[in-house]
């Protein structure tokens, strides 16, 4: 048996995993915290919630920036595997045109709030499922801004270069925030977009089903 411990999306809870099988292995979820304020590291952070890892070698599963951080908890700690979902492995897999905003600092004079819109948001997680769009509200209503702006400014500007040995990658072929033709050595989800692992829990279930 696995222990294995889930980390979202940026702002997401443990909802966005609710129709993975994940069989008989146990299953927690680390949640996010505040950063201890604008300027704390990337690795500072992932060890902070590595703290909340208390079973040795774990297999880490993370969504989106959740997987990101599942790389840099794994550099803090030993771990048995780490499973990406709508995630990249390493900056080189980050859009050129976030790293190029990150570069040019504008994630530190655009304002923030005005792209939590709805309509938007909808459209680049890319589904129609009626729990992805509730998810999408209830995180508009509560979104720290102050997380928000610290987790992009980390995300666009990541340094992390070579990939973990450990990784397995599932990504979806119509993924709109981290698009798949950036994406190297991953198994696909074909029409998967981001919140894949919610509208094609299926055949993401299916890859699970083999890595573990």
């Amino acid at each position: 048996m696995n222990n294995i411990y889930l980390i979202s999306g940026l702002g997401a809870d443990e909802r966005a995993f609710k129709y993975l099988d994940f069989g008989k292995n146990s299953i927690r979820f680390i949640k996010w915290v505040e950063p201890l304020d604008k300027d704390e590291s990337i690795s500072n952070y992932a060890k902070r919630l590595a703290a909340n890892i208390t079973t040795p070698n774990p297999v880490l599963v993370g969504l989106s920036f959740g997987g990101i951080m599942c790389s840099e908890i794994a550099r803090h700690i030993p771990v048995k595997k780490i499973i990406l979902i709508s995630s990249a492995k390493t900056k080189h897999e980050i859009p050129t045109y976030y790293r190029v905003a990150g570069e040019a600092g504008l994630q530190k004079v655009v304002p923030i709030k005005p792209l939590m819109n709805e309509s938007l948001l909808f459209w680049l997680f890319g589904s129609e499922h009626p729990e992805v769009k509730q998810l999408v509200r209830d995180y508009i209503a509560n979104a720290s801004m102050s997380y928000i702006q610290w987790a992009i400014e980390k995300i666009i500007t990541w340094e992390h270069s070579t990939p973990n040995p450990l990784i397995s990658h599932i990504h979806g072929t119509a993924d709109r925030i981290l698009p798949a033709r950036y994406i190297k050595e991953y198994l696909p989800v074909k029409n998967g977009g981001h919140f894949m692992l919610m509208d094609q829990a299926d055949e993401v279930n299916r890859i699970l089903k083999k890595l573990l």
